[in-house]
């Protein structure tokens, strides 16, 4: 197995392939110098009708950095970015990183007392926030927290088509007691804050987890373990300043953060953003800005087919396109491939790895394992070694299912100020991921399910991915989320929640007979309901736990 797991492309390209990178910077500010100094005019983001140069962020980001230190903020401290897609999401990051900081990346959907975990844990005392959130949320919130300096910005900065559809009723405001972003960047014009130094070492973003159990945790993604996971987007997907990349992942998430925002610094391209994701605005955004290149949630990509007016031409742009933050059923992968004319390429990790630690071979079709009916998540990216292992800790034959244990340069190296869960969890530096799964022979990975969701229905083990793949093939089922419920004889019986295509009608018996001819007895679902939506995360994974919880 290790021969695989070291050196994945043996299997695909011969000695050919590199299995190997090194990043030119150590940190994701010195990314972002480096192509600032060669292409200051470039442009760095598009944003509705909006554009910023590398040098009208390079200006922006000084100038929130001053106004950080003017107002007591000290190395190595924190600042919260409770934002959507909007530029000054970036700015926010540089801002921190020329202050000497790091920034806390905030899910904008968080209420009160989320928010108020997250800025307490974390020991933020800055704060960048969109208006409206502040007003609706932070204000109540603050005073119980370490944050001193509130910056503020509107999603109608940089940009006048205000899109009534994300912005009805959207007026831009400076609440009593914070700073205007953009009149910092006026009053502060052509002012540098002092040199700063950091390091690969140092914290560039907490990323809030919340693992298999527990309050959320602080992965501590450093800038030497976001910088090489973004030269792993370059090189794997042959990314270069003439690319486009469409942000369709929350830039809160890993996703977008590495695979959006660190991809563009390095390579020199647009960013292309759209404030959140609403299906239409961003298909809008595709047509006008053409982008080549997106990664996002399988369920993104399933919208956008279903947009109203989508065609293939309008998808014609696009080069690269890969999936990651919840499986993919390979007849999803059919369907959307016949839809946009594009072939969705499988990428996996998790926040712990800074996006991805395995990926489907750019212009290679993922096979399907022929027994459970799994779509490969792909081969270990570079410099990365994936064990699995069994309940024992020791590592399972080729074929056999066990759990994914990942080392590499991409893994962070704990959780901010969790000691315990960083020795449980990343143990030696090696990524206990919860995710189960196996690797074939010929060194593919595929993913079975998380631990945690394994249904056991007469003692016999029931992943419910592989229920899911069985029932994406029905041709009335647009979504589905399988979870176990409980049952007097068998102790847990299989479940499943569905929702129909447009225009088809679910008949939840004829499913379950559909399904009960296409997989042994003991996993077919005895029970299936049909919703309108199935509830989901921001990044676009399903919350079976959400499901359980109805039963």
């Amino acid at each position: 197995m290790s021969g695989y797991a070291e050196k994945p492309w043996l299997a695909l390209y011969g000695e050919d392939q590199p299995a190997s990178i090194t990043p030119e910077h150590d940190t994701l500010l010195a990314v972002f110098e480096a192509t600032l100094a060669a292409t200051p005019d470039a442009v760095a983001i598009r944003y509705f009708d909006g554009t910023l140069s590398y040098a009208d962020l390079d200006a922006a980001s000084d100038a929130l950095a001053l106004g950080l230190l003017e107002g007591g903020f000290a190395h190595g401290d924190r600042m919260g970015l409770y934002v959507q897609n909007d530029p000054a999401f970036v700015i926010g990051l540089l801002g921190a990183w020329k202050a000497g900081g790091s920034a806390v990346a905030i899910n904008p959907m968080n209420k009160a007392a989320e928010l108020t975990y997250l800025l307490t844990d974390s020991g933020a005392t800055a704060l960048l926030c969109l208006d409206e959130l502040y007003s609706s949320v932070a204000a109540g919130v603050l005073p119980e927290t370490s944050v001193t300096t509130v910056v503020t910005c509107s999603g109608l900065d940089r940009q006048t088509r205000g899109d009534a559809r994300l912005f009805e009723g959207t007026t831009k405001t400076t609440p009593e007691g914070t700073q205007d972003l953009d009149g910092l960047v006026e009053r502060f014009a052509g002012q540098q804050p002092p040199p700063v130094q950091l390091s690969g070492d140092d914290i560039g973003v907490l990323t809030y987890t919340s693992g298999t159990t527990g309050r959320p945790k602080g992965a501590m993604n450093t800038h030497s373990t976001m910088v090489f996971n973004a030269c792993t987007y370059r090189e794997w997907m042959s990314l270069g300043p003439d690319d486009v990349v469409l942000g369709v992942a929350p830039l809160f998430h890993i996703t977008g953060l590495i695979g959006h925002v660190a991809i563009a610094m390095l390579v020199g391209c647009p960013l292309v953003v759209a404030h959140r994701f609403h299906p239409d605005v961003v298909l809008e955004a595709i047509r006008e800005h053409r982008p080549t290149f997106t990664v996002g949630a399988i369920a993104v990509f399933i919208a956008l087919g279903n947009a109203e007016g989508a065609t293939r031409d309008d998808f014609t742009s696009l080069r690269a396109v890969y999936s990651g933050g919840a499986p993919i059923a390979p007849a999803v992968t059919d369907q959307l491939e016949e839809k946009l004319g594009v072939y969705v390429h499988n990428i996996y990790g998790l926040t712990e790895t800074n996006s991805p630690s395995h990926g489907v071979p750019f212009g290679v079709k993922a096979p399907v394992d022929e027994n459970s009916g799994a779509l490969s998540v792909g081969v270990p990216v570079y410099d990365t070694v994936v064990r699995v292992l069994g309940e024992d800790g020791e590592e399972v034959p080729v074929g056999e299912v066990g759990e994914f244990a990942t080392s590499g340069p991409q893994v962070v190296p704990g959780y901010w100020e969790r000691p315990e869960a960083t020795a449980e969890s990343i143990p030696g530096g090696e990524l206990r991921t919860g995710d189960v799964g196996f690797m074939d022979a010929q060194g593919w990975f595929f993913l079975v399910d998380r631990k945690k969701d394994m249904i056991n229905a007469a003692g016999y083990k029931v992943w419910p991915r592989e229920v899911e793949d069985v029932l994406y093939g029905h041709p009335a089922v647009r979504e589905a989320a399988v979870v176990g419920i409980p049952d007097e004889v068998r102790g847990e019986t299989v479940k499943a929640y569905v929702s129909p295509r447009p225009g088809a009608t679910i008949d939840p018996d004829e499913v379950i007979a559909w399904a009960k001819e296409r997989m042994a007895a003991y996993k077919y679902p005895r029970f299936v309901e049909v919703v309108d939506e199935l509830p989901k995360t921001t990044t676009g994974k399903i919350l079976r736990r959400e499901l359980r919880a109805r039963n």
